[in-house]
């Protein structure tokens, strides 16, 4: 896929070496799927966020999450209007292609919850009316971990509606170095270039969306997700929301690998971006990513994968 290459090369001038992460985040795109970016401060998550804003070429709203913000200030609100004599609805930061949440969670309970009917109806109401939002409509948020000050828990109903969660992590001594070079004169987001027109993201999405899944890759996915469920340390399983996210992010995967069909190293592939944080483990698990890891790890190993005629 040469204009997918593009995109990922683009973006890869901002956010150097972390070249998994910026094809998991177009995989996302593709699959029209919302992003959970966790991570702690100053790693670049909204600097990722924008670069890819930047490059798709899509409208975009930035909305700095903190305790004062409203869930009007999120979804809009009707206001009278003197010289008309009339109501009129002011939009909302969700009224746009790619809405960046910054530091979702240190957002109040309400506002946090302002975006749930936004991010899995991809609409909102307002006063008894409801607004269609704009397509593509894709959340791409930044939490700092929890434990941080002014920090809460996101609520799992708000957890399950984000199709991943990634972290992108500190960079590498000589990428650090790098990076402190590129920015001596000038940000390179500044020379960032727009690849494509939004048409030509709703065709790729289109595609990707129609890769072939065989019903044994459908069966393969429920047993993955059913696992989750049944598992001794583990109190919460991933929910049927889960299985469609992971089936749409696997046909994304096959789409960028330049195939038409899913295999299953494709789902093996994002299976713990789209679960892990959908989890939740027993007390005596001792919650922490190495657990996690481990968990995942051994339900890969545990469920057989198919073997697919070719």
């Amino acid at each position: 896929m040469e204009q997918a290459k593009r995109i990922v090369d683009e973006v890869n001038r901002v956010i150097a070496g972390k070249d998994i992460i910026v094809k998991k985040v177009l995989m996302v795109l593709l699959a029209n799927g919302h992003i959970l970016l966790e991570d702690i401060p100053g790693v670049g998550k909204t600097t990722l966020a924008m670069a890819y804003a930047k490059v798709l070429r899509l409208a975009t709203r930035r909305i700095q999450f903190t305790p004062d913000v409203m869930p009007s200030d999120v979804v809009g609100f009707t206001m009278y209007d003197e010289h008309t004599k009339a109501f009129h609805f002011q939009k909302g930061a969700v009224f746009t292609n790619i809405l960046l949440a910054d530091e979702i969670n240190r957002a109040s309970a309400k506002t946090q919850s302002a975006l749930l009917e936004a991010m899995e109806e991809q609409k909102v109401s307002v006063d008894g009316t409801t607004y269609e939002l704009p397509h593509p409509f894709i959340v791409i948020a930044t939490q700092n971990p929890i434990g941080s000050a002014g920090t809460q828990l996101l609520p799992e109903s708000q957890l399950d509606r984000f199709m991943v969660r990634l972290s992108i992590g500190y960079p590498a001594l000589e990428q650090e170095a790098m990076m402190m070079k590129q920015r001596h004169h000038h940000d390179p987001l500044a020379d960032v270039e727009a690849i494509l027109e939004e048409a030509s993201l709703l065709q790729m999405m289109r595609e990707a969306a129609n890769c072939y899944v065989s019903d044994e890759m459908y069966q393969y996915i429920a047993m993955l997700v059913h696992t989750t469920r049944k598992h001794p340390e583990i109190v919460q399983g991933a929910s049927p929301r889960a299985s469609l996210a992971l089936c749409a992010l696997a046909k994304s995967c096959a789409y960028l690998s330049g195939r038409d069909y899913v295999i299953p190293q494709d789902v093996k592939a994002v299976f713990f971006d789209v679960v892990a944080h959908r989890l939740i483990l027993k007390k005596e698990a001792r919650p922490s990513l190495t657990t996690l890891h481990r968990l995942i790890d051994l339900i890969l190993q545990t469920v057989e994968a198919p073997q697919l005629r070719r």
